[in-house]
């Protein structure tokens, strides 16, 4: 099993990795396919079931798959050329992907929301169809989102394909019991052995280059949302926080030592600043979500702006430590809010934050392993509800907390020497369990909890 620190970390745009990014990744797959068709496809259209159905409009999910449709692709994805290419196929309803002729679309009738059951794969499922001149299907593919910017195939998650298919890295570990095991054999860190798995696939100068460029997306999110002002788009008029409470703890520097527990208060702005830039659509990077985006990049803030020592050089031990631990809940469970709720998002971010934090600050792999099972124990059962479909109330204020809990879990950690009764893996395996058992309602639908006990409009 080999999940890559850029699998874990992608650079995209809000306000979600699993209804944005993933509906755009799947219909650049989809004309993918079409450029290779030995026969020309003269339209196309798409289905939304489950969640994407229920949370899409608030989660962007139509403009993604229309836009997809065009060719636009998340890590490239540019806003003033987006408008532009909408407002285009609104009046021509087609749509002009790159190496194929223009494609019969009107976004009114050849985009569905089908509210029914959700497919059988899994709750995020869409389907793309291409139709010759008469309007007649001569393709079709069924994909999944499955978190994270993640987008399978129906065959391919029949198939086990979401496993890693490359050659072998030199340290396959599962389960955190067996990258434990790992570590206590070779001497090695936890970032040490992911390091060396990375330079099985790729250099490393690509490699720092490549997590450079993740913490540089990252930061700069954080730095924008804390100059930005205003109210959210959506509907709900949620104003814009993070900046004011920012410029409130910079000026109160200068006065009398504040109270300790101001501390959180900044975390929490740095989270609410990238969540806030996330909901407007801005560029984010899945950490491991985009619902999640805010826990690891407040929690290395947190660290080098606030722990006497830090240093940029630690980044990325942390980020390689982080995506470990991403990719053993990834694989062992989920990190879709649609499949087993918050948990899965914040929940995985806050346990990810907890570990690279534990690791900058000299932790063992003992109890780097403790703080994450902490952290996630804590989420445990926390469900996906949003107000009106939209990744605002409570996601935001929900990354903030999720950072807090975050350092808070490596604190507790490195006070003991790592033992501790509840393994990583007992923790990873109850989310997932909690995550089955828990209702389709609180499962990124917004048919249960806030979503309907809050007025939203």
């Amino acid at each position: 099993m080999f999940l890559s620190v850029f699998d874990m970390f992608k650079i995209g745009i809000g306000p979600s990795s699993s209804h944005t990014m993933g509906p755009m990744v799947a219909a650049a797959r989809f004309l993918d396919q079409l450029r290779g068709l030995p026969f020309t496809a003269h339209g196309v259209r798409a289905i939304l079931h489950g969640s994407l159905a229920f949370t899409g409009v608030g989660h962007a999910t139509d403009r993604a798959t229309i836009l997809g449709l065009a060719g636009f692709e998340p890590e490239t994805y540019d806003s003033k050329m987006a408008e532009a290419a909408l407002a285009t196929i609104r009046v021509e309803k087609s749509v002009s992907p790159t190496g194929l002729q223009p494609l019969a679309f009107d976004p009114e009738t050849d985009l569905k929301f089908d509210y029914g059951p959700p497919l059988p794969g899994h709750a995020n499922g869409l389907i793309l169809m291409a139709t010759d001149a008469q309007g007649d299907i001569i393709a079709q593919e069924t994909y999944y989102s499955v978190g994270g910017g993640f987008v399978l195939t129906a065959d391919e998650l029949a198939s086990g394909a979401d496993t890693d298919d490359g050659a072998p890295v030199p340290f396959a570990f599962k389960s955190a019991s067996q990258m434990l095991h790992m570590c206590a054999e070779t001497g090695k860190s936890i970032a040490e052995l992911k390091r060396i798995n990375e330079l099985s696939r790729r250099s490393a100068a690509d490699l720092d280059k490549g997590m450079a460029r993740i913490w540089q997306v990252m930061n700069t999110c954080i730095d924008r949302g804390l100059a930005t002002e205003g109210t959210l788009p959506g509907g709900l008029n949620v104003r814009r926080r993070a900046k004011g409470i920012h410029q409130a703890l910079q000026a109160e520097r200068g006065m009398n030592q504040p109270a300790p527990h101001t501390i959180n208060d900044w975390m929490i702005s740095y989270a609410m600043a990238v969540n806030e830039e996330n909901a407007a659509g801005g560029q984010v990077v899945t950490a491991p979500t985009n619902g999640a985006a805010g826990v690891i990049p407040a929690t290395i803030r947190y660290y080098l702006d606030h722990v006497p020592g830090a240093s940029k050089k630690r980044i990325p031990d942390f980020l390689l430590t982080a995506a470990a631990i991403g990719g053993l809940v990834k694989h062992n469970a989920s990190i879709s809010g649609a499949e087993c709720g918050c948990q899965a998002e914040v929940g995985s971010a806050a346990a990810m934050a907890a570990a690279g934090l534990a690791a900058v600050l000299s932790g063992t792999p003992e109890q780097i392993e403790n703080a994450a099972e902490i952290a996630l124990e804590h989420h445990l059962g926390m469900t996906c509800d949003p107000v009106r479909g939209l990744v605002q109330v409570p996601c935001i204020e929900r990354n903030g907390l999720g950072a807090i809990k975050a350092v808070s879990a490596a604190s507790l950690a490195l006070r003991g020497d790592g033992t501790h009764l509840v393994p990583l893996d007992s923790a990873i395996e109850t989310m997932r369990q909690t995550g089955a058992d828990m209702s389709e309602k609180y499962k990124e639908t917004s048919l249960g909890g806030l979503a309907v006990n809050v007025p939203n409009c």
